[in-house]
């Protein structure tokens, strides 16, 4: 490998930027609306009083009184504070499966044509953004080889909590739904495929893996009995091993009458390679963001599309979008259906740039996408095997890694006392946003997951590799360096972190905060 230049003399803006609200001075405007015009005023005069009372607000809305010149100036100073996949390296985010997206893509949802849409309107008045819905539906089918899609979920986790949904609704019409109260998932899916289906009421039978690092069978085996309703899990798993006895583990669970549900949020490893139908599952689901070229949805646009066999497709949330030939329309009448799940028919910025950006890959490009990606994450294993006292979990498994590993730094914890906090703080002196160390618990000690996908070029992982170096050399040398990192950073090291585990201490928006805390 070429010497890599690493960025040392890295320095982000800190701008020590108060909250909007902080800079808020009564009668400051950034715009002044004009007057309604008199005869529109003439006609309208009368409309408060027809508004019932329950929606009418009894106080003045609370927003910051801010002009043009220091709004712009505020949102720039945070624009600066932030790193991500628009500005920085960020390999870090895996499981995330974080790439760069078209930026033509953003054009083509800002066209009035579509930014204009009201979800309210007549369907025959929307006939192109159903005729989109039904088109990427009609893709997704053909991806994961499933009979029916719903984009209604509004993320991934939503996704599989209506998964769950639908297999207590299945066992229901089966008189079964009280008897079959387990649903058993692995310990490196995702948290979502334990917690969906926790919060949808069922008991929860955790499996951990065997030797080679993928979900025990034998385990599997022991736990499914009449009492299990499905099993949800991810594959690849998000340590990067695609479990070769998937098939296995359906005719386990649909020997004993469960269903099976499969995790694709990490699709990006099989693409175009291996369709969910062929394993034999009932449900699948994928991120379209993220996944399909959108960006990640993180508490914002976000779809979880659900795709299903036919004989599910009776309980997918209505309404479901149809095509007669003629017209597209929105099909309600469903009497077995879930209901609604969330409003309308889905989130249809991400659709629409998921549709383009498939449109635009192909069959083909969807398969190299694929390939691309897992190219990336072995050539960057092998890179990363060359770092001392660094670690992958089962490493020597002899089963190929898909688009993502788990690595660990805990061989260098021992000799050092540095950890994976420690080394993901440092590394944002480097200009390397912050890494997925794992989800809770660490099952693997001290990690560090990363997942180069297919836009990340050589290069950007050659730099990648040579910043964990660098990093690991310094905690060789002097750990305190490493430990009382960033120093370059706009972010500092946290205080009072055991904060983050109390809800009582959490203030999601000022009008909570200013009420947790007495603020003036």
């Amino acid at each position: 490998m070429a010497k890599t230049k690493v960025r040392k003399n890295f320095h982000q803006a800190r701008w020590d930027e108060p909250i909007i609200y902080d800079l808020s001075t009564p009668g400051l405007r950034g715009i002044i609306p004009p007057e309604a015009d008199a005869e529109i005023s003439a006609a309208y005069s009368g409309v408060m009083s027809k508004l019932p009372a329950e929606v009418k607000r009894k106080s003045s809305i609370d927003l910051p009184e801010v002009d043009q010149k220091h709004v712009l100036q505020h949102w720039l100073h945070l624009s600066q504070e932030t790193m991500g996949s628009n500005i920085s390296n960020d390999i870090s985010e895996g499981t995330c499966t974080m790439k760069y997206n078209p930026r033509v893509n953003e054009t083509i949802i800002a066209d009035p044509g579509f930014a204009e849409l009201h979800p309210d309107q007549d369907p025959d008045t929307v006939q192109g953004m159903l005729e989109i819905f039904y088109k990427f539906e009609n893709m997704l089918k053909e991806v994961s080889g499933m009979d029916y899609v719903s984009l209604q979920p509004g993320g991934g986790n939503h996704a599989v909590y209506t998964a769950a949904s639908i297999v207590r609704a299945y066992h229901a019409a089966r008189g079964e739904a009280e008897q079959r109260d387990t649903v058993i998932t692995t310990i490196f899916s995702h948290p979502c495929d334990a917690a969906a289906p926790a919060t949808a009421g069922y008991k929860i039978v955790t499996v951990y893996p065997d030797e080679r690092g993928v979900p025990d069978i034998e385990a599997i085996r022991a736990a499914a009995d009449e009492h299990t309703a499905a099993i949800f899990m991810t594959n690849p798993e998000d340590i990067g091993i695609y479990n070769p006895y998937a098939d296995q583990i359906v005719d386990i669970i649909h020997g004993v009458g469960g269903l099976c549900f499969y995790d694709q949020a990490n699709a990006n490893a099989f693409l175009g390679v291996a369709r969910a139908r062929e394993a034999g599952f009932d449900m699948c689901h994928f991120n379209v963001h993220k996944t399909f070229g959108t960006p990640h949805g993180s508490s914002g646009p976000a779809t979880g599309a659900l795709c299903v066999r036919d004989y599910l497709a009776k309980y997918l949330p209505v309404p479901v979008t149809q095509f007669d030939g003629q017209k597209y329309w929105l099909d309600y009448d469903r009497p077995e259906s879930l209901g609604k799940i969330r409003e309308y028919l889905g989130v249809a910025s991400v659709v629409l740039k998921a549709y383009a950006w498939t449109m635009m890959m192909g069959d083909e490009g969807l398969r190299e996408c694929a390939e691309i990606s897992v190219i990336n994450n072995n050539y960057m294993q092998k890179l990363m095997a060359e770092i001392p006292k660094m670690d992958e979990a089962f490493k020597g498994n002899g089963i190929v890694r898909q688009e993502q590993i788990r690595y660990s730094f805990g061989k260098l914890t021992e000799k050092t006392g540095v950890g994976s906090d420690d080394a993901n703080r440092r590394m944002l002196d480097y200009g390397i946003p912050w890494f997925w160390s794992s989800h809770h618990p660490w099952v693997i000690p001290e990690p560090m997951t990363l997942e180069p996908c297919e836009t990340y070029t050589k290069e950007d992982i050659e730099e990648y590799v040579e910043v964990v170096k660098a990093v690991v050399g310094e905690a060789l040398k002097d750990p305190d360096l490493v430990k009382n990192a960033p120093y370059n950073s706009a972010i500092h090291k946290r205080k009072n972190e055991q904060n983050l585990d109390d809800p009582k201490k959490w203030a999601l928006t000022w009008k909570v905060f200013k009420k947790k805390f007495k603020v003036d």
